[in-house]
């Protein structure tokens, strides 16, 4: 196939320069041609790939799809790839990949290896993802973890198909949070002490507060004791030792940021909030009523306006949003932009558009990804299980307690807006009810057939492919082939829960060819070659698959 196409691509075309040969000679009626497409047929029997393109053409044309069909069959272009091509109404034009082409393709998956389902489909365009960035007032939970496996496993895909794509962490220090928080951390400093001090109403529980009170008076001795109110250092103090901590979590879980952006630096030496709010000033998009200044939301179709600064002169935290984005859509200059949000954020995402619509950014470069809450089970039991964050299980303690691979493949398996239940004690499982467990052992399992071969001395780079016939080794690579459409459906879609699914019908089918082919055959020299390159091709797409969602690939179990 092409550099940089996956198959799907590639057929597409194929019918699309077809379709365009048979209207050239007069064939098919002088319309516009769809766009090229190729979908899966939902029954095996109808082929590998079915194109619609004369039941869409027919319409524009006023032909028959049927007769548009078999003049496209007809003109389909000679390919190695292209087995049977065949007609099925009410108008389809079904394709049979050739069992020889299929078989070439192992050799073609392993001279890829690490890059293999890579693309250039977003060649010169930069994403940003943004996700996560709990305030830094707490440990991160649960359902931080889902939001980070979903925004790493994303960024991993956009990578594949060619984007530059940056990991972003927003650093809520600008906020009302970020000063109650070092409120507490003050309360329980001034408690070590002996002395008498309250905790804030609205302040934070959690021996975690204690912990890095008792870390700043071993560090800094009594240097705060006498503050009338909490200094400005001990806020960034309390706060850089929670993003320190929040960055270990992140690490423990396989994600890293390329950038830590604090919200603090939009109001200093820059000032882009200023210069956002000017912005929005110089687009008509702002009205002062009541003392404050107004984003005139509901002219731009929302139920009311949203205040932007207050009247006594503070920005609210939708300004420093607003500035947040304008920041990244407009001075970085991001093609586009993805947020990923805790459903808490859900009432938060329609005036967030609306205020990056007024700045003047074009449509479809912000998409904001809400990600539901997560619940664990234990047993019979469900809900949370802490031990040392107030009422709320760390991330850190499930990371620990199951290991960062079964977090990242249970969090990643359902899509963002549905909730899930993460069965803990099944991620704890080392059998094959345990999706994580299967699909790494299938890695591991052709990590130890390829090592017996080698111990035997079997050599198999240049194996005869041609005899790879069974149905069960075809079918193994039609699914290894299924990867880069696979990528590129994410990058396009955003819809990274799908690789969890892709890689354990992956793990499957490698088992079943496993149990139907005999790979260490002495009887069949040859063929046992073919299947032992088979094999080292699927370990290829396994581990690949595995570093698209940050998960390890074992080379023994």
């Amino acid at each position: 196939m092409g550099v940089g196409m996956s198959v799907r691509q590639e057929i597409a075309e194929l019918v699309y320069a077809a379709a365009k040969a048979a209207q050239s000679a007069g064939e098919i009626p002088p319309a516009v041609l769809p766009e090229p497409s190729v979908e899966r047929p939902a029954r095996p029997e109808h082929g590998d790939y079915a194109s619609s393109l004369p039941l869409r053409l027919s319409r524009a044309a006023r032909a028959n799809p049927i007769a548009i069909a078999e003049a496209i069959s007809k003109r389909m272009p000679r390919h190695a790839a292209l087995g049977e091509v065949s007609v099925a109404p009410p108008g389809f034009v079904n394709i049979r990949l050739a069992d020889a082409w299929l078989a070439d393709q192992v050799n073609a998956i392993i001279a890829a290896g690490a890059d293999y389902a890579s693309s250039d489909l977003g060649r010169g365009r930069r994403v940003q993802i943004e996700f996560v960035s709990a305030n830094p007032t707490g440990p991160l939970h649960v359902g931080n973890g889902r939001w980070a496996s979903i925004g790493d496993s994303l960024a991993r895909v956009l990578a594949a198909a060619g984007y530059g794509v940056e990991r972003e962490y927003l650093v809520n220090d600008a906020g009302t949070q970020a000063l109650i928080f070092a409120d507490t951390v003050l309360a329980r400093y001034r408690q070590l002490f002996g002395h008498e001090a309250e905790i804030p109403a609205n302040g934070y529980p959690g021996e975690y507060v204690i912990d890095l009170a008792r870390e700043i008076k071993d560090e800094h001795g009594d240097r705060f004791l006498d503050a009338t109110e909490t200094p400005a250092e001990l806020k960034r103090i309390s706060i850089e030792k929670m993003i320190a901590r929040i960055r270990a979590d992140m690490t423990a879980i396989g994600v890293n940021y390329d950038v830590w952006f604090y919200e603090s630096s939009l109001y200093e030496e820059s000032d882009t909030y200023k210069v956002a709010m000017d912005r929005l000033r110089q687009k008509g998009a702002v009205v002062e009523k009541e003392g404050a200044v107004w984003l005139a939301s509901s002219a731009l179709g929302e139920d009311k306006d949203n205040v932007l600064i207050r009247s006594n002169g503070a920005p609210t935290y939708f300004a420093s949003d607003v500035a947040y984005h304008y920041d990244k859509l407009i001075k970085r200059g991001f093609d586009q932009v993805i947020d990923i949000w805790g459903a808490d954020h859900q009432g938060h995402v329609s005036r967030v558009k609306t205020a990056v619509q007024a700045l003047g950014v074009e449509d479809g470069r912000l998409e904001i990804i809400i990600g539901q809450l997560v619940s664990l089970r234990r047993g019979d039991e469900l809900g949370r299980f802490s031990k040392r964050a107030g009422n709320l299980v760390t991330l850190r303690e499930i990371v620990d307690d199951i290991g960062a691979d079964a977090c990242r493949f249970f969090f990643l398996q359902r899509s963002a807006d549905a909730q899930m239940e993460f069965d803990v004690d099944l991620a704890k499982q080392q059998s094959s009810e345990n999706p994580v467990y299967y699909v790494q052992y299938a890695h591991a399992r052709i990590a130890g057939i390829l090592t017996q071969a080698a111990e035997r001395g079997i050599s198999f780079e240049q194996a005869d492919l041609n005899l790879l016939r069974h149905e069960a080794e075809l079918t193994l690579v039609r699914k290894m082939l299924l990867l880069p459409e696979l990528v590129e459906s994410i990058a396009e879609n955003h819809e990274p829960h799908h690789l969890p699914h892709y890689a354990l019908d992956l793990a499957t089918t490698f088992h079943d060819f496993y149990e139907k082919c005999r790979v260490l055959n002495d009887e069949e020299p040859a063929l046992r070659a073919a299947r032992l390159r088979l094999a080292a091709a699927a370990k290829v797409v396994l581990a690949r698959s595995l570093q698209l969602m940050g998960m390890t690939a074992p080379e023994r179990m």
